[in-house]
């Protein structure tokens, strides 16, 4: 019994020895509370306080999100890379085994307080809570930005229309002394790097320019680093869905004015036109960018080519009005039934009435004639040989007659009326697609001038 509790004596002394042990720290875990014991997250990292923190900027366009010409605000995707020195963080990586470079929480250090001047809203920026930092004190700060600015947007010349919208990088409290910008890459890298750019969108990635330049505010100088965001529209969406159908709709009402004046068919052809560019305006509406200052031009194309509908409508009322201002009420009654009224009850009448007819279906022919007769007989006063009714047929023939050429030179009136105004509708016509060449012209060289700018 004596030698089983001395055997458990020697066992129980190794296990609380192993019990009082602690755990070893990791050598990350040892570097961390080394760099951050005595830090300070509100003091600029410098030695020399008199030293100016160098800060790297650099910047990748990904892509433009959204345009917004009533507000003037611009939507920006970008990675965003700043770089700079911490005196602070330093240290030997053969004393940590070896490691080189560590991620910090970006609230445990000091980080720059440089901004973007035409911020203007939150964006849907992913939070990215930790930075690089590498052991001679070098800071990596990357992360994707999504910018709300304000721009400076130029619609008239939509869709063919290019938008120069800035970004430009300042510290907020810091003036050079303290805090100074510089470019991480040359300015011709980043203008010309489209890598990262989604290039399938609606907008295209034309260069980033940048400059440094600082503004001098109460005997303070601040650094600025200035991004010029060079974007072009792509206008085939557009030009296939608003230019293309309204010039369809106007070569339709070109070619109406081809249809016969004198009837009825080529007013309400251009009122169905003119009811359909409506209705095809008024749901594209919103396709529009809409400007507090300047209408776009495409708004005033399609304003115009309403009032060239209008206008041309206009003009066919007028030719119809032209046509029928000298139109006389039909005759009740024909000649024939006239002379039937008053000789149907003599039998050789039966016989005039044929004569009558045949003169009717003459005149309704063409066909010119003169009837032999003489109207010096007129003259006589009783004609011996001349029995009364054949006298009193010949004054009716005589009337006859002077009813038949009025009713000619009624027709011929009409005739010259007619070319008249069919004269009158090829001036205005003319004229009409005078104005719409015209106005067509100075949009295409417009337009083409700023597309190829």
């Amino acid at each position: 019994m004596p030698s089983f509790l001395w055997m458990i004596l020697l066992l129980s002394v190794p296990l609380a020895e192993l019990a009082l042990e602690k755990p070893k720290r990791s050598a990350l875990n040892q570097l961390t509370r080394m760099l951050l014991r005595k830090y300070n997250c509100g003091v600029r990292p410098v030695q020399n306080w008199t030293d100016p923190t160098l800060i790297y900027i650099d910047l990748f366009i990904q892509s433009i999100l959204d345009v917004d010409g009533q507000t003037q605000k611009v939507t920006t995707s970008i990675w965003y890379r700043q770089f700079w020195t911490d005196e602070f963080l330093v240290w030997d990586p053969e004393e940590f085994d070896g490691i080189n470079e560590i991620s910090l929480s970006s609230d445990a250090i000091w980080v720059p307080d440089v901004i973007v001047t035409e911020f203007v809203d939150v964006g849907r920026s992913p939070a990215i809570p930790y930075i690089y930092v590498n052991s001679s004190g070098t800071v990596k700060n990357y992360k994707p930005i999504q910018v709300v600015s304000a721009c400076d947007l130029e619609l008239y010349a939509f869709p063919f229309d290019k938008q120069n919208c800035t970004l430009t990088f300042r510290s907020w409290l810091h003036d050079v002394n303290e805090v100074d910008l510089t470019l991480w890459r040359s300015s011709e890298d980043i203008a010309n790097d489209k890598r990262g750019f989604m290039n399938d969108g609606e907008w295209e990635l034309l260069s980033v320019p940048s400059r440094y330049w600082q503004l001098h505010v109460d005997n303070r100088d601040y650094a600025h680093i200035q991004f010029n965001v060079l974007i072009r529209r792509r206008p085939l969406l557009y030009v296939v869905g608003l230019l293309i159908p309204s010039i369809f709709l106007m070569v339709v009402d070109v070619m109406s004015f081809y249809l016969p004046f004198n009837s009825g068919t080529r007013i309400t052809f251009k009122t169905s036109t003119l009811l359909g560019y409506t209705v095809f305006r008024v749901n594209l509406m919103n396709e529009i960018p809409a400007t507090a200052v300047k209408t776009p031009l495409i708004g005033v194309f399609f304003a115009v080519c309403m009032a060239l509908l209008v206008l041309s409508l206009a003009l066919s009322i007028l030719v119809v009005k032209l046509l029928h201002h000298s139109e006389k009420e039909v005759k009740e009654m024909s000649i024939s039934a006239c002379l039937l009224d008053k000789y149907g009850s003599s039998t050789f009448n039966d016989s005039l009435f044929t004569s009558v007819r045949t003169l009717e279906d003459l005149d309704q022919s063409g066909c010119e004639f003169d009837l032999p007769f003489n109207e010096d007989l007129l003259s006589l006063s009783e004609p011996p040989s001349t029995p009364p009714h054949l006298e009193k047929l010949l004054q009716q023939v005589i009337a006859l007659k002077s009813y038949i050429q009025q009713v000619e030179s009624d027709d011929s009136a009409e005739t010259d009326w007619l070319l008249l105004c069919e004269k009158v509708d090829r001036f205005l016509f003319r004229l009409y697609l005078l104005v719409l060449l015209m106005y067509s012209g100075t949009l295409l060289f417009l337009w083409s001038s700023w597309s190829s700018a």
